[in-house]
């Protein structure tokens, strides 16, 4: 009985996708297509439910999200129906060992094997075809470096996927493909929101410097401070997909501060609350993209790698 249920949900999933690009109803949505990318940063992304938070207090609908990494976790729950205030409540008791645990392997010093039943504990439905919000989670070829976007099929290795930080996590498998953090390919993931049919793309960055201008304190945060610098370097190809970019300002905060949810938390309202003129004239407008953001998304559609 639960294959059958599976394949008919598959069923409906290709048949909104089919009217989607063959231009039935349900490629004109009466609602203003917001698209929400929520970026990576490990325990800096407990900002991303500040966001939300604000969001629904203010009645911003939200008809796409995308998530790398943490984002990715938080996006998973939140469109699989967990709210802001219980996302809060789990952020608060979450520690590093919730979802991970050492180990001695030459692909990494951890295993985030834990996550499973976290994730299994926490979300609300199974597999990305019963969300409530449309969900692409991003991962990362560890062979090839292209990005591997998910959008359908059961949601938990996935998000593990899109967690997998390397050298500190173990690589993930599934189906036959060794994936790594989504932050490599997408840093923030609004690409595949443009993708999805997103008219309006908000991208939330956390922004900071992993030793905060202090001496590393061991290896992690040497590789932290490295991909950073290196996302900085290479930050143009996803903010031309977005239409408008906030940073909570999550500097001062370690990439495990599990500890500070509330002053994370906080800095997300603040960023989110300055944004909300801009996106309620979206919600007002209800309008299409403009030609030159339509046509910055066709040239990178047609320059960067297949997803």
């Amino acid at each position: 009985m639960k294959s059958v249920k599976k394949i008919i949900r598959s069923v409906q999933a290709f048949g909104r996708e089919l009217s989607r690009l063959s231009g039935g109803p349900e490629s004109a949505p009466s609602t203003p297509g917001i698209g929400i990318a929520l970026g990576g940063g490990f325990a800096r992304g407990i900002a991303h439910v500040g966001v939300l938070k604000v969001l629904e207090e203010e009645k911003i609908p939200i008809d796409f999200i995308a998530g790398t990494s943490v984002g990715a976790l938080i996006g998973a729950a939140y469109c699989s129906g967990v709210t802001p205030a219980e996302l809060e409540l789990i952020a608060r008791r979450v520690r590093f060992k919730t979802f991970a645990r050492w180990t001695l392997s030459r692909h990494g010093f951890a295993t985030n094997q834990r996550m499973i039943g976290f994730l299994q504990s926490i979300l609300k439905v199974k597999s990305f075809e019963d969300l409530r919000i449309p969900l692409a989670v991003a991962a990362t070829d560890l062979s090839t470096g292209e990005g591997v976007v998910f959008h359908s099929g059961p949601l938990v290795e996935p998000v593990r996927a899109s967690c997998a930080y390397p050298g500190m996590f173990l690589p993930v498998n599934i189906r036959g493909r060794w994936l790594v953090d989504g932050m490599l390919a997408h840093a923030v993931p609004t690409r595949p929101l443009v993708e999805m049919g997103a008219k309006h793309v908000l991208a939330v960055h956390l922004k900071g410097r992993w030793t905060n201008g202090n001496t590393p304190r061991h290896l992690f945060d040497v590789i932290g401070q490295c991909f950073a610098i290196a996302q900085d370097m290479c930050s143009s190809h996803w903010k031309q997909a977005a239409d408008l970019i906030i940073e909570p300002d999550v500097n001062g905060f370690e990439y495990d501060a599990f500890v500070h949810t509330t002053a994370l938390i906080k800095a997300g309202e603040a960023a989110a609350r300055a944004a909300v003129p801009a996106l309620k004239k979206w919600v007002e407008s209800g309008q299409p993209l403009g030609k030159q953001r339509a046509a910055q998304a066709l040239v990178q559609a047609a320059t960067m790698p297949a997803d």
